[in-house]
C-alpha cells in the first residue's frame, strides 16, 4: 500500500478499526460507532477551530503506536488529539476516563441552574443527559451560583446565560455564517459570559444556527418557546424552494400547526445543512412547505418514544379490523425502516 493510502490502525475499548492518518480519536470512534464513541458539548465537526474547552470527551491513551508503545501520562481530548498507527484507546472501559468525566459533569453543573422542568431544550439537551449519566443529586460547591437576566440578542433568540457552559459553538458558527462578528466571550475566567457588543441584536440572514448548534438551553427560538414539550411533538423531514439555504429542515409539529423548523441534525446533534432565518422563522406555514416524512431521531432521546407506523399499515388495519395490532417491536422496526 503507498503512502498516500496507508491507513492506522487501531484499538477502541477492544475494538480494531482502520482510519486515515489525521484522523482525531473522536472522530475514529464516530467512525466505529458504538457505545465507545466519547460524548462532545464544544467540537463541532461544521465548525473550525472547535473542541478542546469541555472535556468530556477525555480518553485514556494506553497504547501511543506501534512505534512507541508507551502510554500517554494524562487523559486526552479525544477531538483534538490525531490517532497514531497502533495506537489503543480506552474510553467506556476506562476507570480514570469515567471518573474524569463524572468531575467534568459537576464542574459544569456547578452554575447551572437544573430548570429542564421550564427548559425548551429539555429532551434534546446533551447536559442533561451527561447530568442523567454521570450526575450527581448535590452540589458540593459552597459558593452561590452565577445569575444573569435573560436577554434578547436578537428579534428571534433568546439568551440566558444561567445555561451556558461556554462551548464557543455560537460565537464560531456566526464568524463563519456571517459576514460581521457581533458577539463573543467577554471577559475571562468565572467572570467570562457570552453577550453582544454593546447589547446590539443578531439579525443577520444566517444567524439563527446559533441555536441549532448550542448544545444546552442557552440560545433558544422566541418563535416557539414555551409551545410545546418536544417530545409532544412530531418531527417532519421537509424541504422548500429557497434561494439562500438548501431548504432542508425538520418541521415540528403540534397537530397540524408548525410550532418550529429546525435544521436537520445527525445522530451526534451536529447539523447536516445549515439553513436560513427565512426558512427558520418565517416559513410556519405547512403549504409552503414539501413534506418528504417523518424524522427519526437517531440521537437517544425522549423525541425517540414517538413511534411511528407505515400509512398502509394503519390503512390496511381500518380496511380489516380484525388484522392483528401492530406491536412494539413491530413499530421500532418501522422506524428504523424510515429514510434519513
Amino acid at each position: 500500500m503507498s503512502e498516500e493510502n496507508k491507513l492506522f490502525t487501531i484499538t477502541i475499548d477492544g475494538e480494531t478499526t482502520q482510519v486515515t492518518p489525521g484522523t482525531s480519536i473522536l472522530n475514529a470512534a464516530r467512525q466505529m460507532g458504538g457505545p465507545s464513541v466519547p460524548p462532545a458539548m464544544c467540537y463541532y465537526s461544521k465548525l473550525e477551530n472547535s473542541g478542546g474547552r469541555c472535556r468530556t470527551c477525555l480518553v485514556e491513551v494506553s497504547k501511543g503506536s506501534e512505534a512507541d508503545p508507551r502510554p500517554m501520562p494524562k487523559l486526552v481530548a479525544s477531538c483534538r488529539t490525531n490517532v497514531m498507527d497502533g495506537m489503543e484507546i480506552k474510553n467506556i472501559t476506562s476507570p480514570k476516563t469515567q471518573a474524569a468525566r463524572h468531575a467534568v459533569t459537576e464542574f459544569l453543573l456547578l452554575n447551572h441552574p437544573l430548570d429542564c422542568p421550564i427548559c425548551d431544550q429539555a429532551g434534546e439537551c446533551h447536559l442533561q443527559d451527561l447530568g442523567y449519566e454521570h450526575g450527581i443529586e448535590q452540589t458540593r460547591t459552597e459558593f452561590e451560583r452565577r445569575t444573569f437576566e435573560p436577554e434578547d440578542i436578537g428579534p428571534y433568540i433568546k439568551l440566558n446565560m444561567n445555561r451556558c457552559i461556554l462551548c464557543a459553538r455560537c460565537v464560531l458558527a456566526a464568524n463563519q455564517l456571517t459576514e460581521k462578528r457581533e458577539h463573543g466571550i467577554l471577559f475571562r475566567g468565572d467572570h467570562a459570559e457570552i453577550s453582544t457588543l454593546l447589547n446590539k441584536s443578531l439579525d443577520n440572514d444566517f444567524i439563527g444556527n446559533v441555536i441549532d448548534v448550542c448544545p444546552v438551553g442557552a440560545l433558544t427560538d422566541r418563535t416557539a418557546r414555551f409551545t410545546s414539550r418536544v417530545w409532544f411533538t412530531k418531527p417532519m423531514n421537509a424541504t422548500c424552494s429557497c434561494e439562500k439555504c438548501s431548504g432542508k429542515a425538520v418541521l415540528w409539529f403540534k397537530g397540524e400547526e408548525i410550532v418550529r423548523v429546525t435544521a436537520r441534525k445527525n445522530q451526534y446533534g451536529e447539523v447536516e445543512d445549515f439553513i436560513c432565518d427565512t426558512c427558520r422563522f418565517h416559513r410556519k406555514d405547512a403549504f409552503l412547505w414539501a413534506i418528504e416524512g417523518p424524522r427519526n431521531i437517531e440521537r437517544h432521546s425522549v423525541i425517540s418514544l414517538n413511534h411511528y407506523v407505515k400509512a398502509e399499515d394503519t390503512i390496511n388495519r381500518l380496511d380489516n379490523p380484525d388484522a392483528k395490532e401492530i406491536s412494539f417491536s413491530d413499530e421500532k422496526q418501522v422506524e428504523n425502516e424510515i429514510p434519513q
